[in-house]
C-alpha cells in the first residue's frame, strides 16, 4: 500500500508538472489530485516538492532516453528512425489530447533549482548525443551530425508547443518530411565522401 501511495504521488506530480510547470504545481495540487494524505507525502518525500520534482524528472529523462535509443537502434537508416520519432510524438500528443508535451520543458522554463537545471541540461545533452551518434554511424561527418541532431531535437521541442497551442499535430508531419529529407541528403553525402576517400 505504501509503495502504491508513493507511485501515485510520483505519477500525479509528473502529470501536473507537464501541464502546469514547476511554479504552477503546488503540494496541495499534488495531494488533491493523488488523494494522498499530507503525512504520506512527507514520509515518502522528506525533501518536499523539490525532491518530488527531481525524482519525477529523473525518471522521465530515463524513459525518454530509453525510447529514443531504441528508436534509433531499430533501423539502419537514421532518416527512417527520425521519421518514426516524429510520428511517435504526434501520436503521443493526440492520445493525451494535446495536454502533455516534453516532460522536462516546463521544468527548464521555470529553472527552479541548480540541481534541476543540471538534470535538464544533461537530458538534452544525452538526447542530442544519441541522435548525433546515429548520424555519425550512418556516415555523416561529426560536425554536420551535431548540427542535424540539434535541429531534430529543437524542432521537436518547438513543435510540441505549437501542437499543444493549435491542438493539431499536422505541423509535426510537415516538418518530419523536411527534416527526414535533410538527414537522407546528409547520409548520402557522407557515404559519397567515404567512397571518394577510399578510391584515393
Amino acid at each position: 500500500m505504501a509503495n502504491d501511495t508513493r507511485a501515485r504521488i510520483l505519477e500525479t506530480t509528473g502529470l501536473l508538472l507537464r501541464q502546469r510547470g514547476y511554479h504552477g504545481t503546488s503540494l496541495n495540487d499534488i495531494l488533491s489530485a493523488s488523494a494522498a494524505p499530507r503525512g504520506s507525502l512527507y514520509f515518502h518525500f522528506p525533501g518536499g516538492k523539490d525532491q518530488l520534482v527531481i525524482e519525477v524528472t529523473r525518471a522521465s529523462v530515463a524513459e525518454v532516453t530509453e525510447r529514443l535509443g531504441a528508436a534509433l537502434a531499430a533501423e539502419d537508416d537514421p532518416a527512417v528512425s527520425v521519421r518514426h520519432i516524429y510520428q511517435s510524438v504526434a501520436t503521443m500528443l493526440e492520445e493525451n489530447q494535446f495536454s502533455l508535451g516534453c516532460p522536462i520543458a516546463p521544468v527548464v522554463l521555470d529553472s527552479p533549482t541548480p540541481e534541476l537545471a543540471e538534470l535538464c541540461r544533461s537530458a538534452f545533452e544525452q538526447w542530442i548525443g544519441l541522435l548525433r551518434q546515429a548520424f555519425v554511424r550512418a556516415g555523416v561527418p561529426e560536425r554536420r551530425a551535431q548540427a542535424l541532431a540539434l535541429l531534430v531535437e529543437s524542432s521537436l521541442e518547438g513543435l510540441m508547443v505549437i501542437a499543444r497551442a493549435t491542438r493539431d499535430h499536422g505541423p509535426l508531419t510537415a516538418v518530419a518530411d523536411e527534416v527526414t529529407a535533410l538527414v537522407e541528403a546528409a547520409v548520402r553525402a557522407g557515404k559519397a565522401a567515404e567512397r571518394e576517400e577510399a578510391t584515393v
